[in-house]
Order: C-alpha cells, then sequence, then structure tokens
C-alpha cells in the first residue's frame, strides 16, 4: 500500500523553487512564516546567503517549527558556526546548493527522523518513579513557551528543588522507602501549584516546577518559598514520619536568560550550592515566607 503523499510547507521559497520539487509527489504550500509547520509532515525554509541563514537563528518561531514539524534548511551559503546554531534549535537538516534532488532526499530523511524522536519522546515522556514530565520533556516545552513569549512578552520563572532524605528513609524503612518518599514529596509539591503550572522530575533529587505566567514579578521567590515550607511537615512512609531538606534555586525570565537550559541550569546551579548533602531535615528558604499569586486559585 502505497504511503500518503508528504505536505511540505515552504518557507521564504525563491521563484523557481516550486516547480523544481513537483517530481516528489508532495503536496506543496508556499507561506512567509512556518506558524502552520503543525499542519505538514515537514518544513522547506529557504536562506539565499549567509546573512538570511544567520537572521533564520533569530527567528522566533524556528524552535516552535522545529518542535512541530521536520525542518530542513536550504542554505546558499554554507556556514559551520550559524549551522551549528540552528541544527541546535531543532532544525533536522541543513542542505547547501540548488540540487532538487538534495533537498527531496533531506526532506525524507528528516521525515523519518522526526518519526523516531516523537516516538522516543512518547516512550520515554515521563520520569517513571513519580509519573512527572522529566528533564527532556520540561526543556522541550520551556522551548515552546519561550517562543511564544518572545512575541507575547510576560514574565516566567523555573524554580529547582533539590530534595534531601531519601538516603536516610532508605536505611530506616528499606530501599523502597526512598522511592514512596520521593513520590510523596513529588505529590505535595504537584498539590501546592495551579493547573498550569507544571512540575517536572530532574534528576533523583531534584524537581523544577515552571511557572508560564507571573501576574507579579516577586511571584517566583514567593511560590518558591511556599513549596519549600509544603515540605516542612514530616511524610508518612510505612507507617513512619519522614523529613526532607530542601534547598531552592530560582531562575527568571527574561532577566537571567532566554534560553530554556540556561534557566535550567542556572536554577539547579543554586539549589545545589545550597544543598546540605546528606541532610535529614529542615526545609528552608532563603526568602522569607509570602502570599502567592497561585494561593489564589486553591
Amino acid at each position: 500500500m502505497n504511503a500518503p503523499p508528504l505536505s511540505v510547507l515552504l518557507v521564504d521559497a525563491r521563484e523557481g523553487d516550486g516547480p523544481a520539487l513537483d517530481g516528489a509527489g508532495w503536496l506543496l504550500t508556499h507561506a512567509r512564516s512556518a506558524s502552520a509547520a503543525r499542519q505538514h509532515d515537514a518544513v522547506l525554509w529557504f536562506a539565499p546567503d549567509r546573512a538570511a541563514l544567520a537572521r533564520l537563528g533569530e527567528q522566533a518561531g524556528l524552535a516552535q517549527a522545529a518542535f512541530d514539524s521536520a525542518v530542513v534548511v536550504v542554505a546558499g551559503e554554507a556556514d559551520d558556526e550559524i549551522e551549528a546554531g540552528l541544527l541546535r534549535l531543532g532544525v533536522q537538516a541543513i542542505v547547501v546548493g540548488s540540487e532538487a534532488a538534495a533537498w527531496r532526499r533531506a526532506v525524507r530523511h528528516a521525515v523519518l527522523r522526526k518519526q523516531v524522536e516523537r516516538g522516543a519522546r512518547t516512550a520515554y515522556a515521563t520520569d517513571l518513579a513519580t509519573g512527572l514530565p522529566h528533564e527532556a520533556q520540561l526543556l522541550e516545552h520551556m522551548t515552546q513557551l519561550l517562543a511564544l513569549r518572545e512575541r507575547e512578552p510576560a514574565p516566567m520563572a523555573l524554580i529547582v528543588l533539590r530534595v534531601e532524605g531519601y538516603a536516610a528513609a532508605a536505611a530506616r524503612l528499606g530501599s523502597e522507602a526512598a522511592n514512596v518518599l520521593r513520590r510523596k514529596v513529588a505529590v505535595r509539591l504537584r498539590g501546592g501549584l495551579r493547573a498550569s503550572d507544571v512540575v517536572a522530575a530532574v534528576g533523583p533529587h531534584a524537581f523544577a516546577v515552571l511557572l508560564g505566567h507571573l501576574e507579579a514579578r516577586g511571584d517566583g521567590e514567593r511560590v518558591a518559598a511556599k513549596l519549600v515550607r509544603a515540605l516542612q511537615p514530616p511524610l508518612i512512609v510505612a507507617g513512619q514520619p519522614c523529613t526532607v531538606a530542601v534547598a531552592v534555586g530560582l531562575a527568571l525570565y527574561p532577566e537571567h536568560g532566554k534560553d530554556a537550559l540556561a534557566l535550567l541550569q542556572r536554577a539547579s546551579a543554586q539549589a545545589g550550592s545550597l544543598a546540605t548533602p546528606g541532610a535529614d531535615a529542615g526545609a528552608r528558604s532563603e526568602r522569607p515566607p509570602g502570599a502567592a499569586a497561585n494561593d489564589r486559585r486553591r
């Protein structure tokens, strides 16, 4: 059974580019932007010279398009540094030159790679111990949201909480107690947030909380303090009270950066610098407690 033809969005195509691809049997759509990338199997984005290639890396919609579809860039000139940046933003392939056969091959391969990527993303979408999204999923979601924030500016915050106390629970109650305690920490964090906030597991000892929209600039600090307070009361594991120690880090958009990984690294480094390895109790925060914006929605 023949597969249906690929739907390909041509962005910034030059005159004559479309006809050169007609022999591929694709369904071609011309556009000036990739805002409709989600509706197509692939996006073929044209950059006729090095300057256009550099501008492409500054396109607010590129990361979102690369998340939604298989993006292939056709470049008139090569530039290793610019191309590396585009690949980091999620572009699947870059073809230099005007040979339509090379474009067709690159698009077919990019679509296949995107299918594999989506399958892996679905298979490994959650942290098995807690049921929360894992770090890669968090970064993907942040990248999408940051692309939106370029068009619709609004403050955001990323909180990282480093939690200690699992080893003590395991030593006292058995190895499975550590997993149970971690799940109970996740549930308590989730219970203190809005439905729109995202909680992710970013390692065996840390959780990240993404506040995608802040009503006031200080809300990130207030929510961080609120979450730390929520973890202060003991959690019951196997009928026994278990306490945890918490160190918190905070990264704000746009003050501390506009890149998902950079924001996560900043918040993680701050939490790591405050953590006390092996601590069993005494959750703490550097910020005083206060009412947070999301208190009103609980």
